[in-house]
């Protein structure tokens, strides 16, 4: 089949890197998958055209509202990957509520990252209920092995003798819903009665007036650094050199830089939200926290505590293994794709 897949394809967001790595699931087994950024479409009308001009004979949307809405009304089959902001956030909003409502209704199978995410969609749309699978995101990580992980971080500003520094890493793009500022306060206290520890934000300058307005934040403290995006693999390995990785999102679908922080064997502290929760269990292979206070105590218990730590990347790892096989979730879309012939 001729695969028109729709997502918001922003580089180095988690987004992007899902659906690159669906693309190359579909493509193993002969489809032929067309990537087109979402967030670059004018309307459904020009989506119309495009499956025209180039003969499509499927769609697949990650995100129901920003790329679910151009495949309404196409007449090409189509199936739909809940992105995280769609079911947690978007559903607030009457217009989009209502659109992805239509594209559930549309879609011949609908994905949901986790048991939580769906019964939130059933909960909103309960006609859904047997269209909806449960596929977490498959990881397999592949850290670049000839990234200078210390001149990077000494051209990012954080100087310091490697040995001696404690870098936390908040992968996120700059918008507010992933909430960056949120232990900003507060770390840069803690570094500054512990010059040893800093916080390091890095990822796509997504909105503009926000980017701003954290780069005026930062400007006024220490020990905390912004890092522009890089390649994935270079990410990684900067994963490896980090001593914890942090998200402090107001909302998760199911996030890559977590999963990913696990695989490599770095202790992750994650803001105690829905989509975190379904992944991370406290004390067991993550840590989870409701304040930045809160943030604090588990860092330098986490410090402290070799044992805990010990602890916390090896259940981690096992975690990775059980639940988010690569080949599982390969075999999981490869089969889907097969409600998309139009003889279905």
């Amino acid at each position: 089949m001729r695969i028109l897949f729709l997502a918001c394809l922003r580089a180095h967001t988690g987004n992007s890197t899902t659906a690159e790595r669906i693309k190359d699931h579909l493509e193993a087994v002969g489809h032929e998958c067309v990537l087109k950024d979402a967030a670059s479409l004018e309307s459904a009308i020009k989506v119309s055209e495009l499956i025209s001009k180039e003969r499509f004979d499927a769609g697949l949307a990650i995100h129901l509202y920003k790329a679910g809405r151009f495949l309404l009304g196409n007449q090409i089959p189509f199936g739909a990957i809940f992105g995280g902001t769609d079911i947690n956030e978007d559903v607030k909003n009457e217009d989009k509520y209502r659109v992805m409502g239509a594209v559930l209704e549309e879609a011949r199978f609908a994905v949901a990252f986790t048991f939580k995410m769906k019964e939130a969609a059933v909960f909103h749309w309960p006609h859904a209920v047997n269209k909806i699978h449960i596929r977490p995101q498959g990881i397999l990580t592949k850290p670049s092995a000839s990234f200078n992980c210390e001149a990077f971080l000494h051209n990012a500003g954080i100087k310091q003798t490697p040995g001696s520094l404690s870098i936390f890493l908040l992968i996120c793009g700059l918008r507010r819903v992933k909430d960056p500022l949120y232990l900003v306060e507060a770390f840069a206290e803690w570094h500054k009665r512990d010059p040893s520890v800093c916080l390091a934000i890095i990822g796509p300058m997504v909105d503009p007036v926000f980017t701003k307005e954290v780069k005026k934040k930062l400007d006024n403290v220490n020990g905390v650094y912004l890092i522009q995006e890089i390649p994935q693999q270079d990410l990684q390995a900067v994963i490896k050199r980090c001593f914890a990785v942090v998200n402090s999102s107001l909302s998760e679908g199911m996030s890559a830089a977590v999963l990913e922080a696990m695989d490599l064997e770095v202790p992750v502290l994650a803001r105690d939200i829905p989509g975190n929760a379904a992944i991370i269990k406290h004390g067991d292979n993550g840590l989870l926290f409701f304040t930045p206070q809160e943030f604090l105590q588990l860092s330098k218990r986490l410090m402290c505590e070799p044992g805990l730590r010990r602890k916390i990347v090896s259940n981690a790892k096992k975690y990775i293994q059980t639940h988010h096989s690569w080949e599982l979730e390969r075999e999981k879309y490869q089969n889907l794709v097969l409600c998309l012939k139009t003889d279905q």
